[in-house]
């Protein structure tokens, strides 16, 4: 049988024991014991939903070295080697991706492993008797979020997915081996989240428990589904996908436990001492400072030559690499800037670099065993998808104060102030174009620019709005590759390969 759809399920390794917080990093063996006979109390239970966060830590999934996936797929990132790696991670950028790319089945694997697993814990939780119904609906709660929240992923990014909703025997898998349609996947999404925002999880998640879901979670991310499937899915139900847009974002926003977002310091955001007590955070992948395995390398990773800014460990290579074409985007005087990039003059460098996440703490030490989270959701985030669905439902004096919040953090002024200025109202000429461009700034390289641009465009505008950027903002990738196609990813060939008719490729591959 070969490894489709992740193994559709490799069922027993869903038991790896480890999750994304403080107190359920430790890994135990995952091949002790069976499925069968696996679930036998709540602990069994939580230890198998802590391998569903431990499936999402993965780089090849979610976590904190996810990007090539989303960020250096769109104009915030990307590198100017295509040799590296048989070249396969430069396709991503390069608008050149083959179905045979093996960071692209590496991805499609990861993501189903993480639907695996959370499949296995839904189609088993019943076998066990807890002392609390909440307890249990809780740990469904979280399955259920995990579940939609890759679901949501892979659908942005290649469409029609095969929709996988239970424990599958290997004698189902083949049966199972079709793509469905992304109504239908939205759907599943739809009706998961529901049930979160429905559970008895907490409004947050504090102490050993941060890192996992909790309501705000499934508030935001519902809204954010509702907002995509308003302005990407015709299905004639615009207008009330952006009602149901705004009450969730609206329901996350009110369960806010802080009042004005300029009185959290933009750098608290990304501080690894205030990761724990910042009211901004949401959702975050927690990594653990000083730890070998489970410490984050984030800050380590993108720090370039010669530079001391991010970590204590000597870096040789160009660090993440930025487009010039993020960093002309950039108003005069944002201090966001400061704090996320800086040019590095190495002779193998001259060029811009992430800063925002950093770690040089003697805990993290030379090695770069860094503590920083990876950030999934925050308020900054749910404050600006308001801006735009107000805008879309024709309210811009409250899209514009929204707006206007995230402004204000960053030491902007406020919109109309920067509409009489020519430099600014030419480049965004609309609010449409204001908000994604603030979208752009503030959530520079937490893996959201590429999927704002979906939902700002149609595949065509989208086609149109690569073309027309300046080709020597982008190093060698080229814009020119960009088509129609690049909608969508490919299909990993040895998925197609698998049932070319049920599992049909994706237009221009």
């Amino acid at each position: 049988m070969k490894k489709n759809i992740s193994m559709i399920l490799g069922f027993a390794a869903v038991l790896a024991t480890s999750a994304c917080n403080k107190d359920f990093l430790n890994q135990t063996d995952p091949n002790s014991q069976t499925v069968g006979n696996y679930f036998q109390t709540e602990n069994d239970v939580l230890l198998a939903v802590n391998g569903v966060y431990q499936a999402l830590r993965s780089n090849n999934a979610l976590g904190e070295g996810s990007g090539l996936f989303s960020e250096e797929r769109s104009d915030n990132t990307g590198r100017n080697d295509n040799q590296s790696n048989a070249g396969e991670p430069f396709q991503f950028g390069d608008f050149s991706l083959l179905p045979s790319n093996t960071y692209l089945k590496s991805h499609w694997v990861d993501m189903y492993q993480v639907i695996s697993r959370a499949n296995l814990v839904l189609s088993n939780i019943d076998k066990v008797t807890f002392a609390s119904e909440d307890t249990k609906k809780g740990y469904a709660a979280e399955a259920k979020f995990l579940r939609a929240l890759v679901y949501f992923h892979m659908v942005r990014k290649w469409g029609d997915v095969p929709l996988v909703t239970k424990q599958l025997s290997l004698d189902e898998v083949r049966a199972n081996t079709f793509r469905s349609k992304d109504t239908a996947v939205y759907s599943q999404i739809v009706a998961d989240l529901l049930d979160v925002v429905n559970s008895p999880l907490p409004d947050f998640q504090t102490g050993a428990n941060i890192g996992r879901v909790s309501k705000a979670a499934g508030n935001a991310l519902l809204g954010q589904v509702y907002l995509t499937m308003a302005t990407t899915i015709a299905n004639g139900k615009r207008d009330e996908n952006l009602a149901k847009a705004k009450q969730y974002l609206m329901a996350c926003y009110d369960m806010r436990k802080f009042g004005a977002l300029k009185d959290i310091p933009y750098t608290d955001v990304f501080s690894v001492d205030k990761k724990s007590t910042c009211p901004e955070l949401i959702l975050q992948i927690v990594y653990k400072q000083g730890d070998a395995t489970y410490s984050s390398g984030i800050a380590a990773n993108n720090q370039a030559n010669g530079e001391t800014i991010n970590s204590q460990k000597t870096a040789s290579g160009v660090g993440g690499n930025v487009t010039a074409d993020l960093i002309n985007e950039y108003e005069a005087n944002d201090l966001r800037k400061d704090f996320s990039v800086h040019f590095a003059n190495a002779s193998n460098v001259k060029d811009w670099y992430i800063t925002k996440f950093r770690d040089v703490s003697d805990a993290a030490g030379k090695n770069g065993y860094g503590g920083n989270d990876f950030i999934l959701i925050r308020y900054a985030d749910v404050i600006l998808m308001l801006a735009e669905v107000n805008m879309y439902l024709g309210d811009n004096a409250t899209a514009v104060q929204f707006l206007d919040m995230v402004r204000e953090r960053a030491g902007m002024p406020a919109y109309a102030t920067a509409m009489q200025d020519a430099a600014y109202s030419a480049k965004f000429p609309t609010l449409k174009l204001a908000i994604l461009h603030e979208r752009r700034i503030e959530l520079a390289f937490e893996n959201h620019r590429w999927f704002d641009l979906l939902r700002a465009f149609s595949t065509q505008e989208l086609v149109d709005y690569f073309h027309a950027k300046d080709q020597a903002s982008f190093g060698i990738a080229k814009l020119s590759n960009f088509t129609t196609k690049d909608r969508y990813y490919p299909i990993p060939f040895d998925e197609y390969k698998l049932d070319p008719v049920k599992m049909y490729q994706n237009t221009g591959y």
